[in-house]
């Protein structure tokens, strides 16, 4: 009896140990169950943010978000002196452009105190040329430059995407814009090139050539080509999109400034007609004017008047300007 037994008690502790170690098919099921439990959840979370990523709302807050940006960031750029010297594309640094300022209003206010003019219009002229003609002209350069970067733009456009259509790298269509396209377009692709070639990449590129050139259509095309490498898609279809968006853009602004026309040239005569009138009488009769520049206090209406032309000037400038 005992080997009877101590053989069974062997078979059954072989048994247990070999069913603990191997398991059943249950078994082995309710821990593939088990591991699916722990991992389902993180998995459904991410397929559940990448699904609602890739909704219609979800990219309309995120280009929203990019176009409040973008105006903040274009705002900024237009307000600074160094920027503004980067957009006219001069070469001057700012201390420079200090130093030129000073030196134009110094000059002015000389010489009508040399004249013996009433040192209040010395002191108005100094002004006027020393802090407000630099910076007028910086500014007229800079828009200048900045319309002609947007006329050409949407043909650089159209050719990224023939390029991409016809199998080339986005960095090889860059070089063909930089090199066939005219000034500033092509020199400012060519700094976006050269800018990549240095380990940039082309987001920061596109930020970088921004700070030069702060247009609406280059921040479209940023926007464009940061979607596109977020989310995929087709990136020849969007520039497309896009290429056909900015010509459509064109046309509504000739037509906005056909209609407007009118309203531009009626405040041309009506503030350029107070000087012509002046210069007109100064000829005729010049005794009849002399007091104005002779007399103190001739001198100081001249000087309220000037004050009040340029405010003139300045609201209907802003009245014949829109925004689109």
């Amino acid at each position: 009896m005992l080997p009877v037994l101590a053989a069974v008690l062997a078979f059954i502790t072989i048994g247990g140990l070999g069913w603990a170690f191997v398991g059943g098919g249950d078994s082995s099921d309710a821990a593939v169950k088990r591991a699916q439990s722990f991992g389902a959840p993180k998995q459904n979370a991410a397929a559940a943010r990448k699904a609602a990523a890739n909704t219609p709302e979800a990219r309309r807050k995120q280009i929203m978000q990019q176009l409040q940006e973008a105006d903040r960031l274009e705002r900024k750029a237009r307000l600074t002196l160094p920027a503004k010297l980067k957009q006219a594309g001069l070469s001057m640094n700012v201390q420079t452009f200090w130093i030129v300022s000073a030196v134009l209003g110094v000059v002015a206010a000389l010489l009508p105190m040399l004249f013996g003019l009433n040192p209040l219009i010395a002191l108005g002229l100094g002004l006027v040329f020393g802090l407000g003609l630099p910076r007028w002209v910086v500014g007229f350069l800079g828009k200048r430059r900045c319309k002609k970067f947007s006329s050409h733009f949407a043909d650089a456009v159209d050719v990224i995407v023939r390029g991409i259509k016809s199998g080339l790298p986005v960095h090889d269509c860059f070089k063909i814009i930089a090199r066939e396209s005219p000034a500033p377009l092509g020199p400012e692709f060519q700094r976006l090139v050269e800018g990549m070639g240095v380990g940039l990449t082309l987001p920061q590129a596109l930020d970088k050539m921004y700070e030069r050139m702060p247009t609406p259509e280059l921040k479209f095309f940023s926007i464009v080509i940061g979607i596109q490498q977020k989310t995929g898609g087709n990136l020849a279809e969007a520039l497309s999109n896009l290429s056909a968006v900015l010509r459509a853009r064109k046309m509504m602004g000739e037509k906005i400034k056909a209609l407007s026309s009118e309203a531009t040239a009626s405040a041309g005569i009506i503030g350029s007609l107070p000087p012509a009138v002046m210069i007109l009488v100064s000829l005729t009769t010049p005794a009849y004017m002399a007091k104005l520049f002779t007399d103190p206090r001739g001198q100081f209406m001249l000087l309220v008047a000037v004050v009040m032309m340029s405010f003139g000037v300045f609201v209907m400038k802003k009245m014949i300007s829109f925004k689109f």
